[in-house]
């Protein structure tokens, strides 16, 4: 970034009420985290929002003497004492008591009633029958979990359709399915829909960040093995999709995919139960590219379903959906004004479209990036100016990746954005951003202020970025 500064005499006594969380993601330099607003969901559906960073070259030695609390070397993470924080004792205290009121029926993510210091793996939890072939972060959510599920069977009326169609003749009798989606009231209807036709299912999700807890503990409660819940480590992801593969007295025939991480750790961690699968199913384009690169070096031994491509999965869900989801998370997330920003779009294909057509229709000034000539030549003709990234990163006020590929938006694209720029993801997992950026944990804002979590880091720091 342009406004850092050379700090030789910078101490932790100096930063510590400024600064929320530190963060060393590779041994050799850290992330001071600045003023602005943070959210990480990093779905198609859900975005993901990153504001105002900057990296420094390394860690000073009296920064890191005056850390305290959670330290963990193997993930180079550090966390800041709690006087640190971003958050009063009345705010704090405020929260202790809404999360009591709301134990049954909390927030939309859940974060507000969460027992964020203890890991669901941690803790043993059982349904209202004794069922505890599962994992999730609080069972005593399913209610509000469950009035969510029957919303979204109110506006999910084709395969409620099928459900009472064909549940009847059980024509998935005899299907294992594997699961690895986001877990959301949508996906749920999918779920038990799945059962209700015969099938046995255990289910996983494929984002950390984009889980329903609500809803995943409303699938517990009805019997289904879940395991999931928001906010998980990477360690927790591949333990969860692990718990549905490996299985006492399961052999699963099919796999319903979402980026390829199921079948992945099938193939390499259990081949033996992967020669036994008829059938898999993949829903993105990060998990397309993966099997046509298992299909290439001759590893795909059993059938793929490439759904990425039908029609209604990339002229309306692509397409529909993102130009709908992006407005909405962005408002609800950073609460901006998006007249007169300026915005690049990395990819302009059926989810770039979307994003564009609902940027544009709010009064964006907005930039286009790609490199398929075919469809840059579309955003041309729909009124786009296609630039390369670098010619305007230090000048737009949002950046929103859509490409579904690896390492669009780097850290020298951060260094040259300006303060406030909102870092968007709109493809499947953050590895198009910088992967550094999927480290970055901080601390809730006030309850009740977002109905997603959002970071709220001081306006101070905006005045001090430092750079040693």
């Amino acid at each position: 970034m342009d406004n850092s500064l050379r700090t030789p005499d910078l101490t932790w006594e100096k930063v510590r009420s400024q600064v929320d969380h530190v963060i060393w993601p590779d041994g050799k330099r850290i992330i001071l985290l600045a003023e602005g607003r943070l959210v990480n969901l990093s779905c198609s559906s859900l975005p993901s929002f990153v504001v105002s960073i900057t990296a420094a070259t390394q860690m000073p030695e009296k920064l890191r003497d005056g850390m305290t609390g959670y330290k963990d070397r193997n993930r180079r993470r550090f966390s800041l004492p709690t006087a640190a924080r971003y958050m009063d004792k009345s705010q704090d205290s405020r929260r202790s008591s809404i999360a009591s009121v709301c134990s049954t029926s909390s927030s939309y993510t859940g974060s507000s009633s969460d027992d964020d210091d203890v890991s669901p793996r941690e803790k043993i939890q059982k349904n209202s029958k004794g069922f505890s072939d599962f994992c999730v972060r609080n069972i005593n959510q399913h209610a509000f979990g469950r009035r969510e599920i029957e919303i979204a069977e109110q506006e999910m009326p084709g395969i409620m359709a099928l459900r009472s169609r064909a549940g009847d003749d059980k024509p998935l009798k005899g299907a294992k399915i594997v699961g690895c989606t986001h877990i959301n009231a949508q996906t749920a209807v999918l779920i038990e829909t799945l059962a209700e036709l015969g099938a046995q299912v255990r289910w996983a999700a494929c984002n950390i960040y984009s889980t329903q807890n609500e809803v995943a503990a409303a699938l517990a409660e009805a019997g289904f093995p879940i395991f999931s819940w928001r906010g998980e480590t990477e360690e927790d992801f591949w333990w969860c999709i692990d718990k549905c593969v490996n299985a006492e007295n399961w052999q699963p025939n099919m796999i319903l995919d979402d980026g390829g991480d199921a079948t992945h750790l099938m193939l390499k961690k259990y081949p033996a139960m992967f020669k036994m699968i008829k059938g898999i199913v993949e829903e993105s384009v990060t998990g397309v590219h993966r099997l046509y690169q298992l299909s290439k070096a001759g590893k795909l031994t059993v059938p793929a379903m490439n759904v990425n491509d039908s029609v209604t999965k990339t002229k309306f869900d692509n397409l529909y959906s993102c130009r709908e989801s992006i407005i909405d998370s962005l408002k609800r997330s950073t609460d901006i004004m998006f007249g007169g920003k300026q915005v690049v779009l990395c990819g302009y294909g059926e989810v770039g479209k979307g994003c564009c057509q609902a940027l544009k229709g709010l009064g964006c000034v907005v930039y286009i990036t790609e490199i398929d000539p075919i469809c840059a030549l579309q955003a041309c003709m729909d009124g786009f100016r296609v630039v390369k990234l670098n010619e305007v990163i230090r000048n737009v006020d949002i950046v929103v990746s859509a490409t579904g590929n690896k390492n669009v938006v780097t850290r020298e694209h951060m260094d040259k954005m300006k303060n406030g720029c909102v870092v968007c993801n709109m493809g499947h997992s953050n590895t198009e951003i910088d992967v550094a950026l999927a480290l970055i944990e901080l601390f809730n804002a006030p309850h009740g202020r977002y109905k997603s979590d959002v970071y709220l880091l001081p306006k101070k720091m905006g005045m001090c970025l430092f750079r040693l």
